[in-house]
């Protein structure tokens, strides 16, 4: 519905208007648009048209799930206030529509469902596509329509305002001058140097430094820990398999393959729900199937499209079917499919696939050569998960048994490693991982001096640990931070003399003393800028808004200021000129811009007063709304 509404919008106040039409269709459902909800008393009156209970916590709950809170960290008082407002005006808009006898033409919707993407198959209309997708939204063809009517009521409603707007020449030119105004200034630049550097910081001064500022030399608490990792990568290189196992299992496949009328299947996913809509789903589909056909390997289009990341690692592989494993759509597409034969989307409840029949019964089995790889990689794979189900449980046992690593070494062939020191915010590698941190520092591990837990870093691997050494907090000793207190005290002096220099130079130019000698002395000089605007990329933006934040005292006077820059350098400027500027000095494209911009803001402003005038004059009654004014 939402692309609708955006083929249906044009200007810049239709899109103020948007949220309001999206939410007539969340707040008041699929069958209240034909018939109202019934089923809950009033609880609010608009003009004579009753607000229920169940619209209120609909849109209450719709008002939670945009702003991602919950009930128990917000107000349900306040909540609801704000919802039923919203209700307020999109029943008022809806009211407005129609009452000012705006009609859509029938042919002016049937235009907007053929154009709409989510009913088409490859860029064209599908009659039977558009119906499934609106009943898989909760809609009727008919509901669907009525709702359709009343979005493009609401945004022929929102474009009368921002088609009527309009900007005069003499607001256009008053706009133009501020905002294409310049300025010409020069200024002086005084960075951080060596003026201090003949200046001794003395011994006094690092102590007095160091005892006021104990705190940003402390050095954080600290533990390394003893530990042993279960790691699947090294079982795997434990595992070897005779080729006697594997062909064993190809004839055990084989035996139950021939004798069976089972088909195997690979597929393609885009499931609906979470991240997708059926209809993007189904163009998602879509796009893979012209990838297919175009001659893309089925197993990459699924590593790089499917959703169902566990089949796409294996070619999108889903297994075997006698005719009743998979859901009715895909036993359906597969009865008719050819041995390698690739299907359009098909729907279940899953969401949309794209199927191809990989093997059949009816065919000759594959050979040994063909499918020995495979099998050993399932074979292999199952080995690895149950000798890690079966580690992973006795490394939780002997974790818990044990005192030590020591013996969990011995019982399970696991060497016992050492961390580097690290704090509460981690280290590098598997000791950045916030589990195992907060193991590492829990009173059970770090006081009680006991194992912990299995931590599970990820699928793959396991860790458990004990306390090797725990060093508190500590105060650097001063020898250590002597040179880092010198710095700081030798940029403080610094900042400070630049500072001065500052000072020392506007007081000149408030005496009209000559500063020349001052600016050689100190390796100054003016840099000058003319005709420089607001958005000038080759002037400091710190400078920039201090120039532009200044006003001249009277003409041919150049006024003076000051500021520090985030690096430190201090700046005196020097305005000499404001440049009044012009529609004519603009680009075309900055000049439309300009125009677009006037008449939203006018539109909107228009909008909101039409907004206000439809709440003071309607007849609004609500007790909820009494505590807490519109």
């Amino acid at each position: 519905m939402l692309q609708d509404i955006r083929d249906n919008s044009q200007g810049v106040v239709a899109k103020v208007i948007i949220g309001f039409i999206v939410a007539i269709f969340a707040l008041f459902g699929v069958d209240s648009i034909m018939s109202g909800f019934t089923t809950s008393p009033p609880i609010a009156e608009i003009n004579g048209e009753e607000i229920t209970e169940a619209q209120l916590q609909l849109s209450t709950q719709n008002l939670l799930n945009s702003i991602g809170g919950s009930v128990d960290s917000l107000d349900q008082g306040l909540l609801e206030q704000i919802a039923l407002s919203q209700i307020v005006e999109e029943v008022l808009l809806r009211q407005s529509a129609q009452n000012s006898a705006m009609t859509i033409s029938n042919n002016r919707i049937d235009r907007s469902i053929i154009e709409n993407p989510q009913f088409q198959i490859n860029g064209t209309f599908d009659s039977d596509f558009a119906i499934r997708t609106m009943a898989s939204q909760g809609f009727s063809v008919p509901l669907y329509r009525e709702t359709l009517k009343q979005q493009m009521l609401l945004s022929q409603l929102a474009n009368a305002y921002s088609s009527s707007a309009f900007v005069t020449d003499v607001e256009l030119e008053r706009i133009a001058g501020l905002s294409a105004q310049t300025r010409d200034f020069r200024y002086l630049s005084i960075p951080l140097g060596t003026r201090t550097l003949g200046t001794a910081i003395t011994d006094a001064e690092i102590q007095a430094y160091y005892d006021d500022n104990q705190e940003n030399f402390t050095q954080p608490e600290t533990v390394s820990v003893r530990y042993v990792m279960l790691d699947k990568n090294a079982i795997t290189e434990e595992i070897e398999l005779d080729e006697a196992l594997i062909r064993a299992q190809y004839e055990t496949e084989r035996e139950a393959f021939e004798g069976s009328a089972e088909k195997r299947a690979s597929h393609i996913l885009f499931e609906v729900g979470g991240d997708f809509t059926e209809a993007q789903a189904l163009e998602l589909a879509a796009t893979a199937k012209q990838r297919l056909d175009a001659g893309e390997d089925f197993g990459a289009v699924a590593l790089d499209m499917s959703t169902d990341t566990i089949s796409a690692e294996d070619g999108g592989d889903i297994g075997y079917t006698d005719g009743s494993a998979f859901p009715e759509a895909i036993e359906e597409a597969l009865e008719v499919l050819a041995l390698n034969e690739i299907s359009g989307p098909v729907v279940t409840e899953f969401g949309v696939h794209i199927v191809m029949l990989t093997e059949d019964s009816e065919n000759v089995f594959q050979s040994y050569e063909e499918v020995a790889e495979r099998i050993e990689r399932e074979l292999k794979s199952s080995e690895i998960e149950l000798i890690y189900a079966e580690r992973l449980e006795d490394l939780s046992n002997l974790a818990f048994e044990t005192g030590d690593l020591q013996t969990i070494s011995e019982e399970l062939d696991m060497n016992v490693l050492i961390s580097g020191a690290f704090g509460r915010t981690g280290g590098t590698g598997i000791f950045s991982n916030q589990a195992l941190i907060a193991a590492a520092f829990s009173e059970e591990v770090l006081l009680e001096g006991n194992n912990s837990e299995v931590i599970e870093l990820n699928p793959s691997q396991a860790v458990v640990m004990n306390v090797l050494e725990f060093t508190e907090a500590t105060i650097l000793p001063l020898e250590e931070v002597e040179p880092e207190i010198a710095v700081i005290l030798r940029t403080e002096m610094e900042r400070q003399a630049v500072q001065d220099l500052s000072d020392q130079i506007l007081t000149a130019i408030e005496n009209s003393d000559s500063i020349e000698q001052l600016l050689a002395d100190n390796e100054l000089e003016w840099l000058t800028e003319q005709g420089s605007a607001r958005v000038d990329a080759s002037v400091n933006r710190e400078i920039l808004s201090r120039v532009f934040a200044m006003s001249l005292p009277e003409a041919d006077t150049p006024a003076y200021g000051n500021l520090v820059l985030s690096n430190d350098t201090a700046v005196i400027v020097e305005l000499n000129s404001i440049n009044t500027g012009s529609i004519e000095t603009l680009a075309q494209i900055d000049r439309e811009n300009m125009v677009s911009s006037m008449i939203s803001d006018l539109g909107n402003s228009d909008f909101q007063a039409y907004m206000s005038n439809l709440q003071q004059s309607a007849d609004i009654e609500s007790s909820i709304l009494d505590e807490a004014p519109l």
